[in-house]
């Protein structure tokens, strides 16, 4: 058996994005100095739990995390997939932080995903709660042309927002006693879907008992462009052309790291009539090669 070569990087910065193209390229990973310098040095408890959460859905997985929590060697394995499996991730990062690398990794598997995730689902300081998810596999992504993203529905329902359209429905999700975590709170998502079937998150912010509602544009939020663009560099041997609002630095980063682990990169095309980004890439045809054999 020979050497393992290992991707040398530094720095605590993307690390999600650097596991999940780590495992999908199957590219051992080195990484070093991660916030060595900080009074606090090293992996947080949740960048810890999802290293874990890997080496349960994947087979041959090693993790090598060195005293100080400063330098991390990862060896991805065979994504497994499988059912029955259960995660604790801890209260310090809601369940986003664990769901987006876990869909991403999962589609790749040889059998589907059915996992249960608890502790993070509920409100803070001691979440509770638990969310059950289940990812099926494929072969292959199909390469994307969304470039439309329709006209919004609207929030009229709300009466503090009277500059909206009327045609909103708003849907509730309560939940009681243990169902609702550890600690007492409550919140809203919104979610607006376009006519041409975009999904854009809204954020709302009380502040001095006013809201503002901060449309993000694009086909996507902020929040999901790094989600997206990866699903797009995984793709077919094809062009994809997305539409997306302003970059996010997450995005950004996460373009950055799809040209150093699958040599993918999209062209960048601002769009002064709309204030939103065209990019347009082609795909590295990923396949997944388990999923076929099984």
């Amino acid at each position: 058996m020979g050497k393992t070569v290992y991707k040398k990087l530094k720095g605590s910065q993307c690390l999600r994005q650097r596991l999940i193209l780590s495992t999908l390229a199957s590219s051992p990973l080195l990484i070093e100095d991660i916030r060595a310098e900080d009074t606090w040095p090293g992996l947080r408890p949740h960048e810890v739990s999802l290293l874990r959460l890997l080496e349960k859905v994947c087979d041959d997985c090693v993790v090598e995390i060195n005293e100080t929590g400063t330098k991390l060697r990862y060896k991805p394995g065979t994504v497994m997939g499988g059912k029955n499996i259960v995660h604790d991730c801890g209260v310090s990062r809601s369940i986003g932080y664990f769901l987006e690398p876990l869909i991403l990794v999962a589609l790749f598997g040889k059998k589907p995903l059915s996992i249960r995730l608890k502790e993070s689902r509920g409100a803070p300081p001691h979440g509770g709660g638990e969310v059950i998810l289940t990812v099926p596999t494929v072969e292959k992504l199909m390469a994307v042309n969304w470039l439309d993203e329709g006209m919004l529905r609207g929030l009229e329902a709300l009466p503090s927002l009277p500059e909206c359209l009327l045609n909103v429905h708003i849907f509730t999700d309560h939940k009681a006693g243990p169902q609702a975590g550890k600690s007492p709170g409550y919140g809203i998502s919104l979610v607006a879907e376009t006519t041409s079937g975009c999904f854009i998150l809204l954020i709302v912010q009380f502040l001095m008992h006013k809201e503002k509602l901060i449309e993000q544009g694009g086909v996507v939020d902020s929040t999901h462009q790094g989600l997206l663009f990866l699903l797009c560099a995984l793709s077919e041997p094809d062009v994809s052309k997305i539409r997306v609002g302003k970059l996010s630095a997450y995005g950004i980063e996460t373009l950055r790291s799809i040209i150093d682990f699958l040599s993918v990169k999209f062209d960048i095309k601002p769009d002064p009539s709309t204030g939103t980004v065209i990019l347009r890439g082609m795909g590295c045809g990923y396949k997944n090669l388990s999923r076929k054999a099984s």
